[in-house]
């Protein structure tokens, strides 16, 4: 993985008209050939973070560079090198795929390519659907399209901002393949997303934003080992009245419906008390048929983040 920063923010702050302050004070980079997900609830500045970054909305201070380039003063520079995927769906209802997806092609000044657009298409299932007006495709199909505009001008940058809203859960896996072959051709993702799980498999750093402030960057696995705790279930053979005066040293929960004891634990510590908690278990002459293991999941993480902020 290239360390070197692609993108690099600093001190980003954004007041809209009327006062309200969407982003405070931002640091972050983004590495070359990354997948980086920005997660946060909804009004958090993810969107506003990306349109700057994008040159769609104007800072109210701080400096924004893309490869060296200033996104202001090398306005052109720095577009030309980003594909962004709005939220939106805004269509050219009466135009076929293939000419709005030339069409943005041209606006970035690039020479007509038929066969990177062909390409493009059909990477995201699309070929088949060249020839029709984009009014007749299914909301899937018209993200698809969204995708293909965005990669029409062959960015080295490409902004997802909730790409799978509204996407059926086979075209997100076609989707999620696509994205990381990209990455693969050295293409930076930036993404944001409400399905977490998918950040959870894709990215490598996550980027957590709550009331405009950037809370936390961390590599993946770095966040999810610093934070992550792990739950062990024991499956009894006979359910408990009550957890026993001998075992209220550990955190311990039974679950009637299932007769299962559940132990919490968090995997970076020294000691983890499994041990300890199997000999206290034994002692009390409770047994299990069964076990298993359960490490918190990024979303889990996330929440818990966003609301010790509050």
């Amino acid at each position: 993985m290239n360390k070197q920063p692609i993108i690099s923010i600093q001190g980003l702050s954004k007041t809209y008209d009327g006062g309200f302050q969407a982003l405070r004070d931002v640091d972050l980079e983004i590495r070359k050939g990354e997948i980086f997900a920005l997660l946060g609830p909804n009004g958090a500045g993810k969107t506003t973070l990306i349109n700057i970054v994008c040159g769609i909305v104007n800072p109210t201070e701080g400096r924004v560079t893309v490869d060296g380039h200033d996104i202001i003063t090398g306005y052109r520079a720095t577009r030309s090198m980003i594909g962004l995927v709005p939220q939106e769906l805004p269509t050219e209802a009466f135009e076929t795929v293939w000419n709005t997806v030339s069409f943005s092609r041209g606006l970035f000044g690039k020479p007509a390519n038929p066969g990177h657009i062909e390409s493009v298409l059909k990477s995201l299932s699309l070929w088949d659907k060249k020839d029709n007006k984009m009014m007749t495709l299914s909301g899937g199909m018209k993200r698809r399209v969204l995708i293909a505009k965005a990669l029409s001008h062959e960015p080295r940058i490409l902004f997802l901002d909730e790409p799978t809203a509204g996407v059926d859960v086979e075209l997100r896996q076609d989707m999620w393949n696509l994205v990381r072959g990209l990455r693969d051709s050295g293409v930076t993702i930036i993404l944001t997303t409400h399905y977490i799980e998918e950040a959870e498999q894709m990215a490598e750093r996550v980027g957590v934003i709550n009331q405009g402030s950037l809370i936390l960057v961390q590599e993946k696995q770095e966040l999810m080992d610093r934070l992550g705790n792990k739950q062990l279930r024991l499956h009894l053979h006979e359910p408990l009245e009550s957890i026993p005066e001998a075992l209220s040293g550990f955190d311990l929960e039974f679950v009637p419906e299932s007769c299962e004891l559940i132990y919490t634990y968090h995997s970076q510590r020294e000691r983890t008390g499994v041990t300890m908690l199997l000999l206290a278990l034994g002692e009390e002459r409770i047994t299990f048929h069964d076990v298993d293991t359960k490490q918190s999941s990024l979303e889990e993480i996330f929440v818990n983040l966003v609301t010790w902020e509050k």
